[in-house]
This record gives structure tokens, C-alpha cells and sequence, in this order.
């Protein structure tokens, strides 16, 4: 389900209030590719409910530049929503998902192997709270950048 950001306190409320361990990761997700799809799956192993933080349009060009993002956000948000294992999509305009993750207050943070855990974006907070921080293990040339590399060389 697509929420926007008014939706989201009230639904974080009650799922934690059903004992629910939510788990969130994030990204652009352009181009949907083996990779994301690990990382979604084995996100959604690690708790009852998935939030995918979704960079909107204008947070991705702030991040990839102006040729980006590939797919606008409401093809990338109905891509996502519809990957089995997503129970929640949330767009955000920032450049980091810090203040949507200090919304959900997830109980695992998760983010893929290109990152360290000391540079995980809200990695601290959600530590705080007393959840865990979780990277994924990358999968090799898996990556959007170089899905656009090999299409603009042929």
C-alpha cells in the first residue's frame, strides 16, 4: 500500500500496539533489478512488516543529478508496492530518509552492502530506541548506475 507521509503515525501506532516488528529500508529503486529484489526479500525476512522509504523525484535528481530518476516516482512506487513482500511505500522528498525514519521508528533499519554501518542514515537513532541496524550483503553488478552505463554504450 502507497501511504503519504499524514498516514503514517497513526498506522505505526497500531501495528506496534499488535506486537508487529517493522522493518524499513530505502532507495531510489529506478530501475528495478536482481539486487533490489534480494535486498526487499531479505528485508522482509527480518520482521512482520516492510516500509520501503521511496526518494521521490525531486530527491533523486538532488542525489543522482538532473538526468535521474529513469521511471517517475509514481511508476517506481507502484513497481515497489507491487513486489511480493512490501506492505508499505512511503515517499519522501528529503535527500536522506532521516526524518521518515524517526516517523516509523522501525525495530530494524536495513540497507545494502555498498553501505558501512557507520554510514547508515539513521542508523544511530534507531539504535537508540533499542532496534537493530542490518546490512545486506551486495550483490555484484547489480546496481542501476550500470544498467544505464550498458544501455547508453549498447
Amino acid at each position: 500500500m502507497i501511504l503519504n507521509r499524514r498516514e503514517i503515525k497513526e498506522l505505526v501506532k497500531e501495528l506496534k500496539k499488535d506486537g508487529k516488528k517493522i522493518v524499513f529500508t530505502n532507495g531510489c529503486f529506478d530501475l528495478i533489478h536482481k539486487g533490489h529484489i534480494y535486498l526487499i526479500r531479505e528485508s522482509k525476512k527480518l520482521g512482520d512488516i516492510l516500509f520501503i522509504g521511496l526518494n521521490s523525484d525531486l530527491s533523486v535528481k538532488k542525489i543522482k543529478g538532473e538526468k535521474r530518476p529513469i521511471l517517475k516516482e509514481e511508476d517506481r512506487s507502484f513497481i515497489i508496492d507491487n513486489i511480493k513482500g512490501v506492505d508499505y511505500v512511503v515517499l519522501f522528498d528529503e535527500e536522506t530518509p532521516e526524518k521518515l525514519i524517526m516517523e516509523i521508528e522501525p525495530d530494524v533499519l536495513v540497507k545494502g552492502g555498498d553501505y558501512k554501518e557507520g554510514e547508515i542514515v539513521g542508523a544511530e537513532f534507531v539504535k537508540k530506541k533499542g532496534g537493530k541496524v542490518i546490512v545486506i550483503p551486495y550483490l555484484e553488478g547489480f546496481s542501476t548506475t550500470e544498467i544505464i552505463k550498458r544501455i547508453r554504450n549498447g
